[in-house]
């Protein structure tokens, strides 16, 4: 598949940027606790308001005790796919900092906007290392909360499959002809100089 015809940038940036795509097929092939340690590490560079790096991670590997579990976290249609993956990684977000040398807990509105930033470090350290990373909205968090003990003050953002990307007669027949890359909107339908801009 060449991703450069079918994602073409408006201006010059980064290969990494358009080559990182989220895919469903995977391989079976394993994925060592270095490797998951290595994407993640990235993942905690992030930035972050007040560097308050509200962001947490639990994961699990295929093929060990935890997988399972994992499993059952996803809705009926991601489990139909994300079953192949090496790993699944839970995210989450600390609603609340302190700052340095204080006691007080104090609201963190950009919570949810700082997690965000360190799950695109996370794709594109996965990436840029040989695998694959998708991100799914579709997850039961009544019961992710319950079975990992997370705090009422965690927010719970999203699961994100990790696996290496397989050919598309992996995926259940449904899904086949929906596994390539996907474009973008152009850039002049959500960016401008001064004035708020909707393409949609």
């Amino acid at each position: 598949m060449d991703i450069q015809t079918l994602r073409t940038p408006s201006y010059p940036i980064d290969a990494q940027f358009v080559e990182r795509w989220s895919p469903r097929a995977f391989t079976l092939d394993p994925i060592d606790e270095r490797t998951v340690l290595t994407i993640l590490e990235a993942a905690r560079w992030a930035p972050s308001s007040y560097n308050s790096q509200p962001w947490r991670f639990v994961y699990a590997r295929r093929d060990t005790d935890h997988w399972d579990s994992f499993l059952s976290f996803l809705n009926d249609f991601n489990r139909s796919w994300a079953g192949r993956a090496a790993a699944i990684v839970v995210v989450m977000s600390k609603r609340t900092f302190r700052i340095p040398g204080k006691d007080e807990e104090l609201s963190l509105p950009t919570h949810s906007f700082d997690a965000g930033a360190a799950w695109a470090f996370l794709a594109l350290q996965a990436s840029l290392i040989g695998w694959s990373a998708h991100a799914l909205a579709g997850i039961n968090s009544d019961h992710i909360r319950s079975k990992l003990s997370i705090p009422d003050d965690f927010s719970i953002e999203a699961c994100v499959a990790v696996g290496r990307a397989g050919d598309a007669a992996l995926l259940p027949h449904f899904l086949r002809a929906k596994e390539v890359p996907s474009d973008r909107r152009p850039l002049v339908d959500m960016a401008a100089e001064g004035r708020f801009v909707d393409g949609t």
